[in-house]
């Protein structure tokens, strides 16, 4: 893109689990439209190599990385990013874990309860540590993923889906509470089948060329970005 049509130059994204697959692809896709994308993740080398290929590319970025399930992180990282910057234009609750496939008498109690802080518990302390934020800017967009299990339950992905059923209904309802009073609006994302490391988890016998690129989810969110939507925006990608 050239420097006359980079549509969200001057704007803030901040992208969870940007280290790789949809997350990464993302903040390379904002960064290219001419957002500073500020990343996060738990493995620091992984987003060094997502923030060099968005500075080849002539975009910035900065690497914030960090486990969201560890005690008053979310807190800290909201602090420093309102230390530095105004507003956040664009947050995007990509971070998730997907545990393990079980049936639901078997699914083991500790693992459950990871599942549903990361997915579930981090995510409601992110929009609660950047609402301020999100409120100042011009347009704040809010763009969850989730899977399509959680919308339809599937044999053995009762946990997995339960914490995405879980994060949708919190950020709709975050969409409710402040269409009328704010500026913000929310859009959950169902990318379908995508060629990442957790797809290749939960099939490992799947061909990974027969499903897309990252890349085109990403090319997704970021035109959602741009254009905005309305309250509480919902769609499958492919």
């Amino acid at each position: 893109m050239t420097e006359q049509n980079k549509p969200l130059a001057g704007k803030l994204a901040l992208v969870t689990g940007a280290s790789r697959g949809i997350g990464a692809a993302t903040a390379i896709a904002l960064a290219e439209r001419g957002a500073h994308v500020v990343l996060t993740a738990r493995t620091a080398k992984e987003l060094e190599g997502v923030e060099e290929t968005i500075f080849d590319a002539g975009g910035s970025a900065t690497i914030a990385p960090l486990d969201l399930t560890e005690t008053d992180a979310i807190a800290r990282l909201a602090m420093a990013v309102g230390e530095r910057w105004q507003a956040l234009d664009v947050l995007v609750l990509n971070a998730a874990m997907l545990g393990s496939l079980a049936a639901v008498p078997a699914i083991d109690a500790k693992e459950l309860a990871a599942v549903l802080t990361l997915n579930v518990s981090a995510q409601v302390a992110l929009i609660q540590a950047f609402d301020p934020l999100l409120r100042r800017a011009e347009a704040g967009k809010v763009i969850a993923i989730t899977s399509s299990v959680g919308r339809k339950p599937r044999a053995y992905w009762g946990a997995y889906g339960a914490s995405k059923a879980a994060l949708e209904t919190l950020v709709a309802a975050y969409g409710d509470e402040v269409e009328e009073i704010s500026r913000i609006r929310t859009a959950i994302v169902d990318p379908g089948a995508t060629r990442t490391a957790m797809r290749a988890r939960a099939y490992p016998g799947e061909d990974p060329a027969s499903v897309k690129e990252p890349g085109v989810v990403a090319e997704r969110i970021a035109a959602l970005a741009v254009e905005g939507f309305a309250a509480n925006h919902f769609e499958r990608v492919g």
